[in-house]
């Protein structure tokens, strides 16, 4: 028996420009991470490692801006938006994923149950990267917002900052420096740690999703391009 459907607007345009800005600055981060994780292996110069980390920092501005941009709308947007719709700790959320189990909703509105902890869990490891990441282009290449003061910690002439370059040891205070490089490490730990997390949830949610539609048939993929979702008109959340 055919299932009357509606089309429903959803995911609002801050929504789908975030989700698309994300894909394209994550696959360039993982593609220009793992070149440089092998830079060794594949004998990359100095020079050519240095201009790899700094594209993928730009890059990774990019990124955090758009982190940024979602993390505030979920506090200030609207219906969707918000993290009350989006995450997993509205009141009632235990129940809905007890019926999620149990197939007792043939669709839903927003995310269902197995998507809202999904977003939970990538935007905790993209949060993660974010910050660490910030931190390791302050302490590697001297990068904003934390660059000028890495490089001013390791300066043996603090008036001459401009001598502090990625792997020169002009102006450096070597003392400073491992000192430098100690402060780094748990985060240089947490960045490796949560991009492996991201290499086993990224196929999964992309797994999620394929699994979603052929439960829900509710357009999922193409919501997030239209903002459309064909919803059963009985059943809509």
């Amino acid at each position: 028996m055919s299932i009357e459907r509606k089309q429903v607007f959803v995911w609002s345009r801050n929504i789908r420009l975030f989700h698309w800005i994300n894909v394209i600055a994550i696959t360039l981060l993982i593609f220009i991470g793992l070149i440089i994780f092998n830079s060794k292996l594949i004998g990359v110069s100095t020079d050519g490692k240095i201009l790899l980390k700094t594209i993928h920092v730009i890059v990774g501005y990019v990124f955090a801006a758009n982190l940024l941009f979602r993390l505030t709308l979920g506090f200030v947007g609207k219906t969707y938006e918000r993290w009350n719709k989006v995450l997993p700790f509205a009141k009632g959320f235990s129940k809905e994923l007890a019926d999620f189990k149990a197939h007792k909703k043939s669709a839903y509105k927003g995310h269902n149950p197995a998507g809202k902890l999904m977003v939970f869990a990538l935007l905790s490891l993209m949060l993660i990267q974010m910050i660490s990441g910030l931190v390791i282009a302050g302490t590697d290449i001297y990068y904003p917002p934390f660059g000028h003061y890495f490089s001013q910690s390791i300066a043996i002439d603090k008036q001459n900052l401009d001598a502090i370059k990625p792997y020169s040891k002009d102006n450096v205070d070597q003392v400073a420096y491992q000192a430098m490089r100690d402060i780094r490490k748990p985060f240089i730990t947490a960045h490796v740690y949560a991009f492996y997390g991201l290499l086993l949830l990224i196929p999964l949610h992309i797994i999620g999703v394929i699994v979603a539609e052929r439960r829900e048939r509710t357009a999922l993929v193409s919501a997030m391009i239209t903002g459309y979702k064909h919803l059963p008109t009985e059943k809509e959340e």
